[in-house]
């Protein structure tokens, strides 16, 4: 049997050979799939927890021409009136924590977050504006809060920071989908392409076939060479999409995304890749297996 499967390997090479890469980019392209869902679901877990929406008040530099502001710098009143509608049972079920950030407050948290900037230099207390924070309790649903303030005298703007990351979320579904796609298609391609190499490699051993089927050979010895050699080309492939799949994650996502999108602190990382590793091989020997099978079944008949 193993002398029948290095025969068939080394007749079929070049056909082999496509095998594997096709399977090699199909696995690569589902374990980048696989990378991209678990990478969603890390910043969704990460980011949705701490978004908030700002309501910023009017101060003595906002924009005079906006109607909200038009009247000047935010009254007690409207701060009263802001903060009752904040807690009115309206709202009260989607909002979690409130609490309002002064101007002092406000630049201590720029210069924290622009300490190495010679930005803060330039701004004083005075300057920043007075907010209201608010905390979500499903933060998918900011624009309810969002839609409540927008536009209310003494508000300057309304910020929710999951206006940017649905952008973002939306992309790296993109590129999830996109990625799946083309598995999917490749898979397919795969999937001929290891029928048709099988149906050849039985038409050009059909005599030896057929002897072995009249002395008495079972249909599982038979078939077994056959399927050996889809296997063994599969495993091929899955061995280097997971070769690449491993230095993808730690070289380009580790090592360049990492350092060059800083704001993003939660990356997939190795440990991520080598749990989407079985799935990979699993799908590569099933895919190999079943083909095979399928196409041996009319070349048992003598």
């Amino acid at each position: 049997m193993l002398s029948e499967i290095a025969l068939g390997l080394r007749r079929n090479l070049s056909m082999t050979i496509s095998v594997i890469l096709v399977t090699t980019v199909s696995l690569l392209m589902l374990g980048v799939g696989l990378l991209a869902q678990k990478q969603v679901s890390v910043m969704k877990e990460y980011w949705y927890d701490r978004v908030q929406v700002s309501v910023f008040l009017c101060g003595a530099d906002s924009d005079k021409s906006k109607p909200s502001c038009s009247s000047g710098p935010i009254t007690e009143a409207q701060k009263t009136s802001i903060l009752a509608e904040l807690s009115s049972p309206q709202l009260k079920p989607y909002i979690e924590q409130v609490f309002f950030e002064s101007k002092q407050e406000a630049y201590q948290h720029l210069k924290e977050e622009y300490r190495d900037s010679s930005l803060v230099d330039n701004v004083t207390p005075d300057q920043m504006p007075e907010s209201y924070r608010v905390r979500l309790v499903h933060p998918e649903q900011y624009e309810i809060v969002s839609d409540a303030f927008r536009g209310q005298p003494g508000i300057d703007t309304v910020q929710d920071d999951n206006a940017v990351l649905d952008r973002l979320f939306a992309l790296l579904n993109g590129l999830k989908w996109s990625a799946w796609v083309i598995a999917g298609l490749t898979l397919v391609c795969s999937v001929l392409l290891v029928a048709t190499t099988i149906r050849l490699t039985a038409f050009t051993r059909r005599r030896e076939t057929g002897i072995m089927r009249l002395v008495g050979a079972s249909n599982l010895v038979i078939q077994m060479p056959f399927i050996l050699e889809s296997l063994i080309s599969a495993v091929i492939g899955a061995v280097l999409a997971s070769v690449i799949l491993v230095a993808f994650t730690q070289f380009a996502v580790q090592g360049w995304l990492a350092g060059t999108l800083k704001f993003i602190r939660n990356w997939v990382d190795l440990t991520d890749a080598v749990l989407v590793l079985p799935a990979m091989f699993l799908v590569g020997l099933g895919i190999a297996g079943l083909s095979s099978f399928l196409s041996l079944r009319r070349y048992l008949k003598v």
